[in-house]
């Protein structure tokens, strides 16, 4: 065992909930001394083991650590995502974390990383990492505290095995393989999944030319998607804030929690693949209406539940089997996706423990839960100002969600420091409001979300109650 090594702070990880909440630290906490361990060789989290074809569902203006920008701020001009800012794609998010240890956060001097390191866990400030190279353990005492941004770490599907068993001669393969596939491999494509994976698969395999009849979409649950023309930056924000207006004035009036949804469908915020089938999942993903049309060129689309089982010639579900061709390739979009353990304080003595705490980009949160541990030093006012919820998977968490996103922001108001922060920062969609506030467009979303909003937070715990009801969704 070598040198026990000191440090102010031991967060592990360094996917986008690590290095956001290290940056923050970094600035707002000067004498704050950080060792970062990763059981990965390189930053950048679950981006090393994505499908190569993975891009942001959102702008890159909105991802990555508040210091540091993002992309050049471009809107594309040709492709599914014509017309809005540009989303990074893994590669790009790679060499963007790797620049982010290297040129700003290690010559601070202020910063160690541990790259293939395991953390085995310790107790009153003392813990233990090992190292996935050599074996060798590392002492570490922790003067202030763990931030573990492992605790939701979730399952994918180039990383998990299918959760259905296979039969003799069936191939399947994690979605990101079809990409690497030999000429001749596959005639016919069975993507397995219903969320954002499945998604870019489906879009991947049509815009390189598979046709829609070659395809099978075998997804256990329709889902709500977020429409991405309202949910960008720049000179684009007005359209932006006209959303948000539009989802408080559907909770301020909705009676039920399904007008909710039917309102917002109507304006195009949300969308839905098949328009007869009732969503049971919302993950908070965005699409393009683009990407939709797309998608929508699918007709073999089968809903019967979880698969169990494929064969050869067929594919078992719960209560049902369906025919499968025998040269059909499996492409395994079925992992478990985002963990939702049971919550615990954001903030403790001795931990920081990362989770979401309301509806919005991840980015802003973990760099906010950076901010709060920097400027405030009472623990239950940091954990009143950022109550930690589980991650939205039916359409029912998106309404507790919001309401949490409101409780945040009138908690963020009593805290200058911390509001101030969360108005100039990028990583905060409405951070360029004020510059825009001139903009007819921007004024008259402002003045609905005024109007709305207080009968919003008034009308959404009764909609929430009502959609938790048992048999309700």
């Amino acid at each position: 065992m070598s040198q026990p090594l000191e440090c102010d702070y031991l967060v592990i990880g360094t996917g986008a909930a690590g290095m956001a909440f290290t940056d923050a630290l970094l600035t707002h906490a000067p004498a704050a001394r950080v060792l970062m361990a990763d059981r990965r060789h390189a930053p950048g989290g679950h981006w090393h083991d994505a499908y190569p074809f993975v891009r942001l569902h959102q702008p890159s203006t909105f991802y990555g650590v508040a210091s540091v920008p993002l992309g050049q701020e471009e809107i594309d001009r040709s492709g599914l995502n014509e017309g809005f800012y540009e989303l990074a794609g893994a590669d790009e998010l790679r060499a963007y974390y790797a620049r982010v240890m290297q040129q700003h956060f290690l010559p601070t001097g202020r910063v160690q990383h541990l790259p293939l390191c395991d953390w085995q866990g310790g107790e009153q400030g003392l813990h233990r990492l090992t190292s996935r190279l050599t074996g060798q353990t590392h002492e570490v005492r922790v003067r202030r505290k763990l931030v573990d941004t492992s605790y939701l770490e979730g399952r994918m599907p180039a990383t998990s095995a299918p959760p259905f068993a296979l039969g003799e001669g069936v191939r399947c393969v994690p979605a990101g393989e079809v990409a690497r596939l030999e000429a001749g491999a596959a005639r016919r494509f069975a993507v397995v999944g219903a969320g954002k994976t499945a998604l870019d698969t489906c879009v991947w395999l049509l815009s390189n030319g598979v046709a829609p009849e070659a395809i099978r979409w075998i997804k256990p649950r329709e889902s709500w998607w977020l429409n991405r023309r309202f949910h960008q930056p720049g000179t684009l924000l007005p359209e932006f804030c006209r959303g948000i207006a539009m989802q408080l004035e559907a909770m301020a009036q909705a009676a039920a929690p399904h007008e909710v949804f039917e309102r917002l469908e109507a304006q195009g915020l949300l969308l839905r693949v098949d328009t007869a089938v009732e969503p049971q999942m919302m993950r908070g993903a965005v699409l393009s209406e683009a990407e939709l049309a797309l998608l929508r060129r699918i007709t073999d689309v089968v809903r019967l539940g979880h698969v169990q089982r494929v064969e050869r010639d067929r594919v078992v579900f719960d209560a049902h089997s369906i025919a499968a061709e025998a040269d059909t390739l499996y492409l395994h979009c079925a992992a478990e996706g985002l963990a939702r353990p049971p919550l615990r304080p954001v903030f403790e003595a001795d931990r920081v423990t990362v989770q979401p705490g309301f509806w919005g980009f991840a980015c802003f949160q973990f760099a906010l839960i950076g901010v709060v541990e920097s400027l405030l030093d009472d623990v239950d006012e940091k954990n009143r100002l950022f109550p930690p919820i589980h991650y939205w998977d039916e359409p029912a968490d998106y309404l507790g969600a919001f309401a949490a996103m409101l409780r945040s922001q009138q908690a963020r108001a009593s805290c200058p420091g911390v509001a101030e922060w969360a108005r100039q920062t990028r990583l905060n969609p409405l951070g360029g409001i004020g510059w825009q506030r001139e903009d007819p467009r921007m004024a008259e979303a402002l003045e609905q979300m005024k109007r709305f909003g207080p009968t919003a937070a008034q009308n959404l715990p009764r909609l929430i109650a009502e959609a938790a009801a048992p048999g309700r969704r």
